[in-house]
């Protein structure tokens, strides 16, 4: 049997018999979905059941416990909910079974579709309705009472915004080594021009089509969305910053070739202001700012790109399109400013 790197089934088989008897049953086999300097995924099978664990990168010197704790602490507290999650099984906080604290929930079955290629053979009518759906799950999420769900002290929604935007701040100056025209102009507008938050909710912070697992339920006739994933950036504060990203998420890029895509080009998927008149109408909030929002998302992931070209340009990043990250950054930066100029000028 092979283990799969930090992920030693002995020892996961034994923890899961004393916690879990019975829930396993027969020799483990697993798998690793996704790897790198996020949270790791894996698929875990005993022959007939599946489930998934969850653990921090290997290598990782910082303090994790807080990471798998917190994951699993939301994934639990929605379970109830009308927001899909999986099942949460069981929490491991003792380092000595897999070498850091993880998580165990059920496998879900479905597709987190990441590019307009991978949605196109759903065709126009499925692919709207998937995405329209991605906007109604993210009402539901917004509209959980935390303190219902045992989340009321998750996240310090006080002066959320003005953290949010000091904090990217805080990671573009950890990367610079170049001039990246107009990004300091766009981070001070956007601090010049911070809205007033509407009241907390839980916020997923990287909410996105394939963040999500869809899946045709043949009974009703449509896609469903069967799980929300990647909770690890979630906590309380502005849920308009969730609505924001998946504006900037279904804008069309036009950029030929780019490893960077959005969905936004698939036929039949909704414009960024069908997406917006969905959740105000749905929610019942106040979306007028929301290119703020959107703007925000643009200089986040101007910023997100800029360091993964700064340690590509250290060689600590490698792998195919990496080499083109860098010229793509100035196009978000270009759509920041952009989209907050229309805000300004509305």
């Amino acid at each position: 049997m092979s283990h799969p790197p930090g992920l030693d089934l002995d020892q996961l088989r034994a923890h899961l018999d004393r916690e879990r008897p019975g829930l396993v049953g027969g020799p483990l086999s697993g798998r690793l979905i996704e790897g790198g300097r996020s949270n790791l995924t894996y698929e875990v099978s005993d022959g007939s059941a599946k489930w998934v664990v969850r653990r921090p990168p290997l290598g990782h010197v910082l303090a994790t416990a807080h990471d798998m704790k917190r994951e699993h602490r939301v994934i639990a507290g929605l379970y109830p909910t009308a927001v899909p999650v999986p099942e949460p099984l069981l929490l491991c906080e003792d380092e000595s079974v897999l070498g850091a604290p993880f998580y165990v929930m059920e496998f879900v079955e479905g597709t987190p579709y990441r590019t307009a290629a991978e949605l196109a053979p759903l065709g126009p009518e499925r692919t709207r309705a998937a995405v329209l759906g991605l906007v109604d799950t993210l009402v539901d999420l917004h509209a959980v009472d935390p303190a219902q769900v045992g989340l009321a002290d998750f996240g310090r929604p006080e002066g959320f915004l003005d953290r949010q935007l000091r904090r990217w701040g805080k990671q573009l100056d950890a990367s610079r080594n170049r001039e990246l025209a107009g990004i300091d102009e766009l981070q001070a507008a956007l601090g010049r021009t911070l809205p007033s938050s509407p009241a907390p909710t839980i916020v997923h912070g990287d909410y996105r089509l394939d963040n999500v697992l869809i899946r045709r339920d043949d009974a009703v006739g449509a896609d469903r969305i069967r799980a929300v994933l990647d909770w690890e950036m979630s906590t309380l504060g502005d849920p308009l910053t969730d609505l924001g990203l998946l504006v900037m998420y279904s804008a069309r890029l036009e950029l030929p070739d780019s490893p960077i895509s959005t969905t936004a080009s698939a036929p039949g998927h909704p414009s960024p202001g069908e997406l917006v008149e969905r959740y105000a109408a749905r929610s019942g909030r106040d979306v007028s700012a929301v290119s703020w929002y959107t703007a925000f998302a643009w200089f986040k992931l101007a910023v997100i790109l800029e360091g993964i070209h700064y340690r590509y340009t250290l060689g600590q990043t490698v792998g195919a399109g990496f080499d083109r990250i860098g010229e793509l950054v100035p196009v978000f930066i270009e759509h920041g400013l952009t989209t907050l100029q229309d805000l300004q000028e509305g």
